[in-house]
Formats: structure tokens, C-alpha cells, sequence
């Protein structure tokens, strides 16, 4: 079956079970997560002998919205493996999520998550109601559970990724446990559902140099991939892990080698004990190419062996987040069975690629700010406020989106660049503590300005450049050919004007079309709405850029 459990949560989420009075139970199965209810208080039956070495849970008593419910309802108590009712009350995301162990589950440590629940037990009533009937509703008479159609040749469509496997080929692993690596990986391309319209995979190989042993664009069937990871030779030498990162996040996602757009990218480090070579300059090479690293740790070093490793941090440091979701922990090469499906979840749960690149973690977006004296104190801080609503829905970070202000009269003066502040609480309070300058209005040498002095330092890099203009009356000089200048060194332009700005001069400044990016309202308490558009605005023209 190509669906995994993360997936079958909720694809096979029923009906509600109803007896003679009002309550009601949501039939579930052993993998339906808390993201998957959209109830605050719901109301569900856990099946009867989900297996416990595959349940996803994060936390203790307060439980990550990722994790699965009944697994989260045996670790606490709730219920036990013979399944029965329990409540679901959604809660608000947490910081820190403990790893705990406890009634045969090991709970795994996560360090953010948007959402939460907790379980109780459900009521008598509603377990009495749902047992009579939960067999049947979850299963059809044949006692096989239902499934999705799948044309094979198109793979599984909802596990949509570009992965490379990045092997251990050191003299660390040997050629016996190089055999049970490769059988494990072969397990794994079986699980994801290998299509056309679904995953992707390719294999590197990492010792003393590394060696692309076949590309995304190779194979797009399960067995071709198992007959070539078969196939795979043990090369030996030392694990230069973090020099085969950087190389297959530089090289192997190409479109000419079977990269999709707009598909996350994904490279599975396999690492038999510790790197030769130092990993966190690979990891961060891979975030800025948009690449999801994961770690997958087998055998940690010893204490003995703990000072031949370079730096005892490096999973932390190479992979996408350290959240403890990217890294994934194995004592021993034999019997990774039960170890398949929990790594095929992650790799299959795309809201969590965090690294891959979207408009909100890949622009550059300078504002150029009107701070002459028509504009006027009390409204210079509803300008401010619309720059800082504007920036808030952005990831800003050193290997993300990035802002920058500058504020213009007949002078300028840079209020922060982008490389001023890395973090989204530190550019909402650089933008805050901006203050009013009061002059002319000269618009036009205020964009060639940004354009050469602000922008000018980001010209090669990977993200895409925005420029937002705001302001409140005509300009002294030309904007047009300023305008110009900068969309010509790859700047998309917005402008926005208010009051007695002229909607000529709007138009001359934005790009094409210029319908689309160009925003006016009367009074400075208009901006608030224009938020939402222009964020969409640069969304848009972000995806269009990668088509």
C-alpha cells in the first residue's frame, strides 16, 4: 500500500458513529493526527492492536498537533493497545515538547510546533456507541482496510519529493553493514510509493570523495531502484560527509538531472558513526539552495571515540532545523524494520520543510519610505505600522527573507539594511524606532539611492528583490526612469501612495503590469487594508519568477 500511516490519519478519518441520544465518535485510525480534527473538543474511537513501535507522538500530557492521537492516548494512559474512546481538546503550540517513555511508547523531543491537544478519556456512552460499530465503518466486510486507487506508474501522489539518499561509503561502516545500509534505503524507496507523479529518488555515495551513483531523473519506478541500489558497490575511505553535502546540494538538484519545480528537495544523510570533515558548513550551504537536510544517526560515538570527532554538535548544525524533527536516531544496522515507516512519515509530511524555498522565506524586501513634513507625525507611525504587519508574515533569518528600510525627503538616509538584522523580532523593532525625518519629497533619487546602495550588495544573491515605495504627495524630480533602473537590476517595484500622491507618478513607478502593482488610498488608515494584496502581490510574482 503506498499511502503511509501519516498520510492513511487523514485519508481514512469516517464518519461519526451515532447511537440513540446526541453524542457522537469520530472512528479514526492508529495514525490520525491532531492536525488532522478540525474540532476544538472532538470526540473519537482508537482501533484495537495499532502497533506501538509506529506511533509518531511528541511531547508528555500536551502533545505536538503531529503527533498521532491514540498513540498520544496510550502514552498517557488514556486508553491501552485494545483501543477505546477518548477526547481530543485542541491547544495552543508550545516551545519545547519533552521526549518521554512511557506504557510502551517513546516519545520523540520537538523544540516548536504551531498547534497542540491533549487527551482525556472519552465518555462510557460515546465507547459503548462507537464499539458496536467501529469495526464496520473502519473496515469494509472483507477485513482488508480501503484503498485509495493507485496507478502505480504515477507513484504516490500525496508523498510528492525530490530525495537524495546520501549513504555512508566509509571505511566506518564496512561492507557488511554497507549491505544492511542498503537494504534499509531499499525499504524506504519501497514505502514512499516511487511514480512519476510521486517521489523522486537518486543515491550519493560519501567517503573519501563523493560519487553521484544515480540521479532523480534516472529511475521513476520502485524496483528500477532497488535493482540499482542492489547494484551499489562499497567504495571505502574516510566519511567526508560534509564535503558529499555540499556536492549533492550544489549538483544534484538540477532541472537537466530531474529536479521538479516547486518540489520540496530533500538529501537523507546515513551516517555510521561521526563525519571526517566538518558538516556545518555543507548544512548551510544546503539551506541557502533550498534543501532539506536530514541525519539519520546510526551508532553514536562512543566516550572513548568522543575526542576523535571534530565537533560533537554536528546534527544539529548540519541539518534543516534543530527542532528534532530532521535528525533520526538508530542503534544498530539490523533490524531497521520497525525504523521505515516513522523516517517515510517525515519525509512524506511536507507543511514541514521548513527549508524549501517559498516566497515567504527567499525575498528581499526593501521599503522606501515617504518622511516628508505633508505626511505628518501621527501618520508616520500608521506608516510604520503597515511596513511592520507587511514584514511580519515573512521568515526573516540570515538564510531567508531579509528587510531593509530607507526614508527619503530631499535626502535619504538607510534606516537598517538587509544584513543589519537577521531576526523577525529585531526588524519589527528597528522599524518601530524609526524616526520621523520631515523635508521635500524628491521620490526619484530616493529609488536610484536604494537601488545602488541597498540593493546594490544583494545583486548575486538567491533570494528575489521587492521594492515597496510609499508615498504621500508629487515628487520634485523624475520617478520614471529611476523606476526603471531598478527593474532593470531586478527589483519588482510596488508603489503605494496616499492622499495627494499622483496616481501618474504610482503608475510610472511600479512594474508591469502596472494595474496589479500599484495601491492608493485617501487616508493613511487605508494602508491596513492594503496589507494583505500586497503580500499576495509579492507572492505571486515569486512563483511566476520560478516558472
Amino acid at each position: 500500500m503506498w499511502l503511509t500511516p501519516l498520510l492513511l490519519g487523514a485519508f481514512l478519518l469516517s464518519g461519526p458513529v451515532r447511537g440513540s441520544d446526541s453524542s457522537a465518535s469520530t472512528v479514526i485510525t492508529c495514525f490520525t493526527r491532531g492536525l488532522d480534527l478540525r474540532k476544538e473538543t472532538e470526540d473519537v474511537f482508537c482501533p484495537a492492536n495499532c502497533p506501538l513501535w509506529q506511533f509518531y507522538v511528541f511531547g508528555d500530557g500536551v502533545y505536538a498537533s503531529l503527533s498521532s492521537i491514540c498513540g498520544a492516548a496510550i502514552h498517557r494512559g488514556v486508553i491501552t493497545n485494545a483501543g477505546g474512546a477518548v477526547r481530543v481538546q485542541t491547544l495552543p503550540g508550545q516551545e519545547n515538547y519533552p521526549a518521554v517513555n512511557a506504557n510502551g511508547i517513546q516519545s520523540q523531543v520537538l523544540a516548536r510546533w504551531a498547534s497542540s491537544f491533549s487527551v482525556t478519556p472519552g465518555t462510557m456512552n460515546t465507547a459503548l456507541e462507537a464499539v458496536g460499530r467501529s469495526v464496520s465503518t473502519a473496515r469494509p466486510s472483507t477485513g482488508k482496510r480501503p484503498k485509495k486507487p493507485l496507478d502505480k506508474k504515477a507513484g504516490n501522489k500525496d508523498c510528492k519529493a525530490d530525495i537524495a539518499f546520501l549513504i555512508d561509503g566509509s571505511y566506518n561502516i564496512g561492507q557488511r553493514r554497507f549491505n544492511l545500509q542498503k537494504n534499509f534505503v531499499g525499504k524506504i524507496a519501497v514505502m514512499l510509493g516511487i511514480g512519476t507523479e510521486g517521489p523522486h529518488v537518486g543515491v550519493v555515495q560519501a567517503s573519501e570523495h563523493p560519487k553521484i551513483e544515480f540521479y532523480l531523473k534516472n529511475f521513476t519506478a520502485a524496483k528500477e531502484v532497488l535493482f540499482a541500489i542492489k547494484e551499489l558497490g562499497f567504495r571505502g575511505g574516510n566519511s567526508n560527509t560534509g564535503k558529499a553535502l555540499k556536492h549533492t546540494a550544489q549538483k544534484f538538484f538540477s532541472l537537466e538531472n530531474g529536479a521538479r519545480k516547486g518540489i520540496p528537495k530533500i538529501i537523507v544523510v546515513f551516517l555510521d558513526g561521526w563525519p571526517s570533515d566538518d558538516i556545518e558548513e555543507a548544512g548551510i550551504v544546503a539551506r541557502e539552495f533550498g534543501v532539506n537536510v536530514f541525519i539519520v544517526s546510526v551508532a553514536k560515538p562512543t566516550t572513548e571515540e568522543l575526542g576523535m570527532v571534530q565537533d560533537i554538535g554536528f546534527v544539529d548544525k548540519a541539518v534543516c532545523r534543530n527542532n528534532g524533527f530532521f535528525s533520526y536516531q538508530m542503534p544498530t544496522w539490523f533490524g531497521t524494520t520497525k525504523y521505515v515507516k516513522p523516517l517515510v512519515q517525515k519525509l512524506c509530511s511536507h507543511e514541514q520543510m521548513l527549508c524549501s524555498k517559498t516566497c515567504y522565506n527567499s525575498v528581499n524586501i526593501g521599503f522606501l519610505i515617504d518622511g516628508s513634513s505633508s505626511v505628518g507625525d501621527s501618520n508616520f507611525h500608521l506608516v510604520l505600522e503597515f511596513i511592520s504587519n507587511i514584514a511580519k508574515a515573512f521568515e526573516i533569518s540570515d538564510i531567508g527573507s531579509k528587510i531593509a528600510a530607507v526614508q527619503f525627503t530631499y535626502d535619504q538616509r538607510t534606516e537598517f539594511s538587509f544584513t543589519d538584522y537577521t531576526t523577525k523580532e529585531k526588524v519589527i523593532s528597528a522599524i518601530r524606532n524609526i524616526r520621523y525625518m520631515s523635508g521635500g519629497t524628491a521620490t526619484g533619487d530616493a529609488i536610484s539611492f536604494t537601488t545602488r546602495n541597498v540593493f546594490g550588495p544583494m545583486k548575486d544573491g538567491p533570494n528575489k528583490n521587492f521594492l515597496v515605495v510609499l508615498t504621500d504627495g508629487q515628487s520634485y524630480d523624475d520617478v520614471r526612469g529611476p523606476a526603471a533602473a531598478a527593474q532593470k537590476a531586478g527589483i519588482t517595484v510596488f508603489s503605494v501612495g496616499v492622499a495627494w500622491a499622483p496616481l501618474d507618478d504610482l503608475k510610472d513607478m511600479a512594474s508591469e503590469p502596472r494595474e496589479s502593482h500599484t495601491f492608493f488610498t485617501r487616508e493613511f488608515t487605508g494602508l491596513e487594508q492594503m496589507v494583505p494584496d500586497i503580500i499576495r502581490g509579492i507572492c505571486k510574482d515569486f512563483l511566476d519568477s520560478k516558472q
